[in-house]
């Protein structure tokens, strides 16, 4: 059975990129392509759901940038 999984990807200050699955906790990786970080987001997901007990699926609406005066 196939699962799909919403996954945030950024990158961080070092220029590596960095995935979470929001619904899986714990669950993020990192890597230097985005060709690598989806394999290992991929596994990671994997290991996750061995452990987890409950999977937590919200519904995906969007991103929203939003710049704040400080």
């Amino acid at each position: 059975m196939d699962k799909s999984f919403n996954v945030i990807i950024e990158k961080d200050e070092d220029g590596y990129f960095v995935a979470t699955v929001p619904s899986l906790r714990g669950c993020h990786t990192q890597a230097k392509s985005l060709d690598k970080l989806m394999q290992r987001t991929r596994e990671a997901i994997e290991l996750c759901l061995e452990v987890e007990d409950e999977i937590t699926q919200n519904e995906f609406i969007g991103v929203q940038r939003l710049a704040v005066s400080v």
